[in-house]
């Protein structure tokens, strides 16, 4: 069945000859940046520019739901990494470094976006450090790579207080300066481990998210029952302020290790409030259990976290390596199965994070990603080179290789 929503214009174009994730082969019109109709055998207008899809498969836009483009070295000499054990040790050796090198975000947020954009993923939400230390400065520079990418690259930025926010006073005000100057959600770290009291950090975090109208991204590392006290206080606002819908818990470690009738508990109120839960899959610690979110209806999506920082060695721009570990993190191995993992950057990372007109159908932004191979778990576990990337209606990238805009 052919879908039509966007007539078509002069600078309209036509893939030709792709297969969907089911099998079916379509051709696949744009125009004005969006998809105008998607279906077997579509009319080529005159003056429409025709591109031949030899049969690869078609797959929507790729979804970063959780990263740190800001503090990335991608591209830059190797960092030694020689940072003590903990999570304070980490944020500490991190701006101290920051500090030192000079380290430019705008220009290595901006190397990173590439990199992302090249490999297929056309929209992404990045965590951005605000501190007393280094104040907007590595806003502004990630800023300046929204600005520069506008066209074909959405942004989602998170004013994120890495050294958390009760600590450093003057942190509270640098957040509001920064959702006013552009940032799109408050982040929050560990009201309890990080800031020591989490009735303070989170009435304020809510405060400021409630005065700019922005979502919140919570980053909840906190393990065991400390974890579950803190996100039932977290609960609790979501439910008292009518912010269902507009929160997201980062890593949630918590989840995947208290006794199950508690985690379904807190897993059944996460669903009622729209509380969504973003996982980066580690090996190392324990994940909110995926089948059983499911289960309950909450929505659980992906992203790498940092890449090439000096937090981690790990992590790479391509969504559908990312995929794969959460596949192997839960242990999916039949396609289906890897079909809900591929679910955690596409469909469900765009529901999770906000971004509209998403998706393989008639009317959504033109996001399209042809890869060669035999199905969707197949493209997945071998993660071949991209054919074909278009953001929003634009070929970004051929055969790996970005093209110039």
């Amino acid at each position: 069945m052919t879908t039509t929503a966007t007539p078509l214009t002069t600078n309209a174009s036509l893939i030709t000859n792709v297969r969907l994730a089911d099998g079916a082969r379509v051709d696949v019109s744009i125009a004005a940046g969006r998809i105008a109709a998607l279906g077997p055998g579509l009319a080529r207008e005159p003056g429409m520019r025709i591109e031949d899809g030899a049969g690869a498969l078609l797959l929507p836009g790729f979804i970063e739901g959780h990263t740190h483009l800001d503090k990335t070295h991608w591209g830059m000499r190797w960092y030694r990494n020689e940072v003590g054990p903990k999570l304070t040790d980490r944020i500490e050796n991190e701006r101290r470094w920051r500090a030192q090198s000079g380290h430019d975000a705008g220009a290595q947020s901006l190397a990173l976006a590439r990199a992302f954009m090249q490999a297929g993923t056309t929209r992404l939400r990045t965590h951005v450090d605000i501190d007393t230390d280094a104040g907007l400065r590595h806003l502004d520079g990630v800023l300046a790579t929204r600005q520069t990418l506008r066209d074909v690259f959405d942004l989602q930025i998170v004013a994120f207080p890495q050294s958390g926010l009760l600590g450093r006073p003057g942190t509270d005000a640098l957040l509001d300066r920064a959702l006013a100057a552009g940032a799109d959600v408050l982040g929050a770290l560990d009201p309890a481990l990080i800031d020591g009291d989490p009735v303070q950090s989170l009435d304020l975090t809510f405060g400021l998210a409630q005065r700019h109208q922005k979502p919140i991204d919570i980053h909840l590392h906190e393990p065991g029952e400390i974890g579950a006290f803190t996100l039932g206080l977290l609960l609790d606002r979501v439910a008292a302020l009518g912010m269902q819908g507009q929160v997201v818990v980062s890593h949630a470690f918590c989840l995947g290790a208290l006794p199950e009738r508690e985690r379904d508990a807190l897993l059944a109120r996460l669903a009622d409030l729209r509380v969504a839960l973003l996982t980066t899959a580690p090996p190392s610690v324990p994940v909110p259990p995926l089948k059983a979110c499911l289960e309950h209806g909450v929505t659980l999506f992906g992203g790498n976290d940092g890449i090439r920082d000096t937090w981690t060695p790990y992590g790479s721009p391509d969504m559908l390596e990312r995929a794969m570990l959460i596949a192997m993190r839960y242990g999916l191995r039949r396609d289906d199965d890897l079909a809900l993992a591929f679910d955690c950057v596409s469909g469900v990372a765009a529901r999770a994070c906000g971004f509209e007109s998403y998706g393989l159908q008639a009317g959504a932004r033109a996001d399209l990603v042809l890869v060669e191979a035999d199905t969707l778990a197949h493209a997945i576990v071998a993660r071949p080179v991209r054919k074909l990337v278009m953001a929003n209606g634009k070929v970004v990238a051929r055969d790996g290789a970005l093209v110039a805009q």
